[in-house]
This record gives C-alpha cells, structure tokens and sequence, in this order.
C-alpha cells in the first residue's frame, strides 16, 4: 500500500513538472533570475501556510537534526529551477526535455551507487536502450548540452538528498526555501533599486503570475517529497519519464522547436525504452503478488 501510494504521488508531481513550460513565457518581461527569485520567495509563504493549517510547526522543528541533507537538496533544487526557466523562456524547451531524460539515469545510478539498489536485467536493458538514445541526441545538437546536463544532474542530487533527509514533503521545502529566500530577497531588492524589477510595473496580471509561482512550485514539489520517501529510486527514475514526454509535446506542437529526422530516432529510442521498463515492472509485480498469496495463506492458517 505505501509503494502504490508513492507511485500515483509521483505519478502526479512529474505529470505537474511535465506542464511547465506553458506557464514560465507567461511571466515575461521578467527575466529568469528575477522570476526565480520569485519562485523561491513565493514557495517559502505558500509552504508556511501550509504547515500553519496543518499544524506541523513541531515536525519543522525536527528537520535540525537532517540540515546538512536539506541545504544541499536547497542548492540542488535552486539550480535545478533557475536553469529550467532559462531553457524554458530562451525556447529550448526540447533540451529542457532531453536533461529530464537523462535525469532517470542519473537518478537510478545514484540509487545503486549511494543507496545499495540493484537492478533487473531487464530494466539494465530498457535504461541501455535510453542511454543510446540520449548518446545519439546529444550528438545531434552538435555540441554538448550543458542545459540538459544541468538539469539532469541537479534534480538527481536533490532526489538523493530527499531520500537521505527522510523528513515531511512540506517540512522539507519549507527549510530548502527558508535557506534559499535571503539571497533571492537580495537580488529582488537591488534589482527594483536598478528599475529593472517587473513586479509592480507590469500590470496585476503579471504580479499574479509571479506569485503563483509559489503554488505551483510548491504543489509537485510536495508530491515528490511525499513520494520519494515511500518508493524506491529506482521507481522514481522510471516515473521521471513522463516530463520530458509531455514537455517534448509541448516544445513541438505548441513552440514548434525543429525536429530532425535524428531526434525523431532519438525519441524513438526513448519511447522503445518505456516500453520495455513499463512491460518489465508490470510482469515482476505481478510473479511478486503471485508468489504472496501463499505465504498469505500460510500466514492465515498459523
């Protein structure tokens, strides 16, 4: 019961993260910096909300004993957001998507690694397919792609140190941005005393966008908080697939970002991945209900 639950809140944070890329043009003119900046003050409010209706103020307090793992989730994730916007609001959001494709294997590798997970053959062959299609896009860009990279190794660190903290989904983010807010509070400050600042001075709607950066920063961050502590990395690897799906929908039919023949084999590749890791789980969790209900049964009798 807790892994099933784990998947669908994973299963629904990605889906979130998968529909970004329609939000982030939205906000300008603000620039990415300012925007992330933002995001990070913004986040820290709604999540302290959050534990007030919940009433967890005795729960952040127990996260002391773990803030070596939450202040480098906090610069992992910091990173992770700002080079997103950047990709997103620069009209690279196909790259963006091939970062979130190698993100799964840097995840899983972490997780065999650090975390002493191992991996079925079959799985060995559906991630070896991936990495082939990763190799062939990246030589397709013709050059190396530090966006994709970025992301790709930032989001997997911070899921390991989600992992290792092991402390509320809620708790969590609030501490990661509590450490975050000053330097963002910093820049936002000295950047309306420049009159650079767009929050304000680009109408209500922009400065209601800007502030619901904080919501949906805070919803499938929360979801993969919960999630991360009650599934496998392995599991969160494969689920992380389904961002650069939707995102690689997204840049070509809605950015209408050129597609070579090359990447369209490329993604191919990925899709082929998918489908043997999905067959895969699907048949070994099936053997491991199979193989239970004996000793269910026998558990019953005694």
């Amino acid at each position: 019961m807790r892994s099933r639950q784990g998947f669908w809140l994973g299963f629904l944070a990605y889906a979130c993260w998968g529909f970004f890329p329609l939000y982030w043009p939205l906000l300008r003119p603000a620039g990415p910096v300012e925007i992330l900046a933002h995001r990070i003050v913004w986040s820290l409010l709604v999540v302290l909300v959050l534990i007030t209706v919940t009433r967890r103020w005795s729960k952040l307090r127990e996260t002391r004993t773990r803030l070596g793992y939450i202040s480098a989730g906090a610069i992992t994730i910091g990173l992770n957001w700002g080079m997103y916007i950047y990709g997103v609001n620069s009209n690279q959001v196909v790259e963006t998507a091939l970062g979130y494709f190698i993100n799964p294997l840097v995840t899983i590798a972490l997780g065999v690694l650090f975390v002493g997970e191992r991996l079925r053959p079959a799985q060995w062959l559906g991630l070896g397919i991936a990495l082939a299609a990763v190799v062939e896009l990246t030589f397709d860009y013709g050059r190396l792609p530090w966006i994709a990279l970025t992301l790709a190794f930032s989001f997997g660190t911070y899921g390991l140190m989600k992992k290792k903290a092991d402390v509320g989904s809620s708790e969590g983010l609030a501490v990661e941005t509590l450490l975050l807010t000053p330097f963002a509070l910093a820049y936002l400050v000295f950047d309306h005393a420049q009159g650079n600042g767009t929050f304000g001075h680009a109408g209500w709607l922009n400065a209601v966008l800007l502030i619901g950066t904080g919501v949906i920063t805070a919803i499938p961050l929360l979801l993969f908080g919960a999630a991360a502590t009650k599934v496998s990395m392995t599991t969160m690897g494969l689920l992380q697939y389904f961002v650069p799906t939707i995102q690689f929908v997204i840049g070509l039919v809605v950015f209408h970002e050129q597609m070579t023949t090359a990447r369209w084999v490329g993604f191919g590749l990925v899709w082929l991945a998918l489908v043997v890791i999905t067959t895969e789980s699907l048949v070994h969790r099936h053997r491991e209900a199979a193989a239970a209900k004996p000793l269910e049964r026998q558990a019953e009798l005694v």
